[in-house]
């Protein structure tokens, strides 16, 4: 996937994420980034051919090597993504509350295993292996250590993007039975937890080298859009809130 589909999917006027830029130089970076958006889940990147390669994963990532969790394959970001942490507003792609759960390098292994283990590999074959759906890395990070696959899945159904991958961890050192990822709730960076995060008004804005647009407000039209939709759910609140007709006439009738 390249930058392109990262770039369509958003408005750089009005979120704090990086713009799209292709490096030049890999520094084999990786990052699990907690996101909560619609949903709750777990970003994994992996920095390569001056990108970073991105799966979302529901789960999030485990130590235990029974466990097998289902990775999403989603749109590359820029290497700049790398450190990002903050809120991307109401209306954009993802919105949300973002923090770096996790950080480091990954280096990749070689597919052939040498007297039954496996060795560091090179870039090419990093490349052949991600291509073929059968990627195996090593990890160095704060909380994520060890080697792990990444196995694509045949498309179960036609028309399926193809898209879903399994992350597993390989059995080593770092192997944790009965591996618990909520026990982990706050940045490696800012320390702050999802919570303080959001409640951040200074996260609102990306810290880079670079300042963060301040960006336009949201277009008419969703602002209208937003206000029906609050006025919709005042009506029915108040319906709901509303004795019937029934309850208070009982209610009459017992106070009389």
């Amino acid at each position: 996937m390249a930058l392109e589909e990262y770039k369509r999917k958003r408005r750089f006027e009005e979120t704090p994420e990086p713009p799209p830029r292709v490096e030049k130089k890999s520094k084999h970076r990786f990052v699990v980034q907690k996101h909560s958006a619609t949903r709750l889940h777990y970003d994994f990147r992996l920095e390569m051919e001056g990108v970073l390669k991105s799966w979302a994963i529901p789960k999030g990532p485990s130590l235990d090597p029974v466990d097998k969790r289902l990775a999403m394959q989603v749109e590359d970001h820029p290497v700049s993504y790398f450190d990002f942490e903050g809120t991307i507003p109401e209306g954009n792609y993802g919105a949300g509350t973002v923090i770096v759960w996790d950080v480091g390098t990954w280096e990749p292994l070689s597919p052939v295993p040498v007297r039954g283990k496996f060795v560091p590999g090179t870039d090419a074959e990093a490349v052949e292996m991600l291509k073929k759906g059968d990627f195996k890395i090593r990890l160095h990070g704060k909380r994520l250590n060890g080697d792990f696959a990444m196995i694509h899945m045949k498309a179960r159904r036609p028309g399926s993007k193809g898209t879903e991958w399994l992350l597993i961890k390989k059995q080593d050192d770092y192997a944790t039975a009965g591996y618990d990822i909520d026990k982990y709730e706050t940045s490696v960076l800012s320390k702050k937890s999802i919570a303080q995060m959001a409640g951040d008004e200074d996260a609102r804005e990306w810290k880079s080298s670079r300042p963060a647009s301040r960006g336009k407000l949201k277009a008419p039209w969703l602002a209208e859009t937003l206000a029906k939709i609050d006025k919709k759910k005042s009506k029915k609140n108040e319906v709901k809130m509303a004795p019937t007709k029934k309850v208070t006439e009982e209610r009459k009738r017992r106070s009389a």
